[in-house]
C-alpha cells in the first residue's frame, strides 16, 4: 500500500511523492546510482549503509528480485528513492518483485518523484545529508530529525553494522593459496571470485589484530570494500601497517583507502563521490581504458603516496587515483570493483593477475 512519503534535503530542497511499506524516517546522505540495471546488487551492498539511493535511470525493478544477485544477506542502504516502479516485472530467475522486496526488508522508498531534478541537485551540490519519510507521523518528524543529523560529521558505526562478527572458512578443501579476508562490508561477489580462482578463504572482523592475521598462516590478505570514512578504522589501519613486509595484501575500494592509510598516503572526502558501473578508469602500465563500477564517496590522496608506491590507475572523469602498487613489495589496491561486470569484464584479470604474483 502506498502512502505520502517526502524527502528533505539539508539545503532545504524537498520532494514529494509516494511511499512503500511501513511508515518509516530514515537519515543518510542522498547519493545517485547511474546503472540502467543492478538495482538488486546495489541495494545490498555494503558500501551503500547509511545513504539514501536515487536510481538514476526512469523505471527500476523491471526484472524484479532474484536472489542470486544480492551482495549482502539483506538490504543495506538507509532508503531509496525512484522515478517509476516496475509493478509487473518479468524475469526467468524472478522470486519477486521489487516493490514487496523493499517493504520486506522495510527500506524507506519514496516514488514518483523527478529523479534527474534531484540528481541535479545533487550534481551542483554534491553529497547531501537528508531525511526520507513514509508516513505522515514521520514526514511530520523530519525536519526536526533532519537538523541534529545534518551537523554530524561522523561515520562510525557504518562498517559495523554490514561487516561479520564471527571468523568463517570458505571453500576450507581448495587447494590454491589461503586468503585471508578482512571484512570491512565484503562483497559476495569477491568471495566468489576469489572462490572461483581456487583461493581458500578465511573471513575475518575489521577488528583483526596482527597477530591475529598471522595465526591463520595466511598466503595473502585481501581488504574489503565497505562504507563511510577509513580514517574512522583506525584499528584496522594499524594492523595493516604492522603487516607491510610480512604478508602480501590486495585492497579494494575501502580496502584500498585503508592500506593507503597505512603506507603513509591520505585521504579525503570527494564532492560527488563515485557510484554506479560506467565509470571509466586508464590503467596507466598497461595503457588501456576499463570500464568500472564504483561505490565510494572517499579517495587516496595521488600526490600524497610515498615515494615507495607507484600509481596505476587513473579516474578519467576527474583525474582521481584508482589504484596504486608498492614498487618492492607485493602489496597492490584498486578503488573500484574488480568483481562487478559493467564492462562486462574489463577489471576481473586484476585478481588473478595478483593472485599470480603469489606463486612467481
Amino acid at each position: 500500500m502506498m502512502k505520502p512519503a517526502s524527502l528533505l534535503l539539508a539545503d532545504g530542497t524537498r520532494f514529494d511523492g509516494e511511499g512503500i511499506g511501513y511508515d518509516a524516517l530514515a537519515l543518510g546522505e542522498a547519493v545517485f546510482f547511474t546503472g540502467m540495471t543492478g538495482y538488486e546488487e546495489a541495494l545490498t551492498d555494503p558500501s551503500y549503509a547509511g545513504q539514501l539511493l536515487t536510481f538514476t535511470y526512469p523505471m527500476i525493478g523491471n526484472y524484479g528480485i532474484s536472489g542470486t544477485a544480492a551482495q549482502h544477506g539483506r538490504a543495506c542502504v538507509a532508503g531509496a528513492v525512484i522515478k517509476r516502479l516496475c509493478e509487473h516485472p518479468s524475469h526467468h530467475a524472478m522470486q519477486c518483485d521489487l516493490g514487496s522486496w523493499l517493504a520486506e526488508q522495510r527500506v524507506p522508498t519514496l516514488v514518483g518523484i523527478d529523479t534527474r531534478a534531484l540528481t541535479i541537485v545533487l550534481r551542483e551540490h554534491g553529497t547531501i545529508r537528508a531525511a526520507l519519510a513514509v508516513g505522515e507521523s514521520a514526514i511530520d518528524r523530519m525536519e526536526s530529525a533532519l537538523g541534529p543529523y545534518a551537523r554530524e560529521t561522523s561515520t562510525v558505526g557504518l562498517v559495523a553494522d554490514v561487516a561479520t562478527r564471527t571468523v568463517r572458512t570458505i571453500h576450507s578443501d581448495a587447494t590454491g593459496p589461503h586468503i585471508v579476508l578482512i571484512d570491512c562490508g565484503v562483497k559476495r561477489a569477491i568471495v566468489r571470485e576469489l572462490s572461483a580462482l581456487g583461493a581458500r578463504i578465511t573471513v575475518v572482523p575489521y577488528g583483526v589484530t596482527r597477530e591475529e592475521v598471522l595465526a591463520r598462516k595466511p598466503d595473502a590478505l585481501v581488504i574489503s570494500p565497505g562504507p563511510g570514512d577509513p580514517t574512522d578504522l583506525p584499528e584496522t589501519i594499524e594492523t595493516l601497517r604492522a603487516l607491510v613486509g610480512v604478508v602480501p595484501m590486495f585492497g579494494v575500494c575501502l580496502g584500498h583507502q585503508l592500506l593507503a592509510l597505512a603506507l603513509g598516503a591520505k585521504t579525503y572526502k570527494l564532492p560527488y563521490g563515485h557510484r554506479g558501473g560506467n565509470q571509466p578508469v586508464k590503467d596507466v602500465l598497461r595503457d588501456a581504458v576499463l570500464v568500472t563500477a564504483h561505490n565510494h564517496g572517499y579517495a587516496v590522496d595521488g600526490a600524497t603516496l610515498p615515494a615507495d608506491l607507484q600509481a596505476t590507475m587513473l579516474n578519467l572523469n576527474d583525474g582521481t587515483n584508482e589504484g596504486f602498487r608498492h614498487r618492492t613489495l607485493p602489496i597492490a589496491a584498486v578503488q573500484f570493483h574488480p568483481e562487478a561486470s559493467p564492462g562486462p569484464f574489463d577489471a576481473r584479470y586484476l585478481f588473478a593477475e595478483w593472485l599470480g604474483t603469489l606463486s612467481a
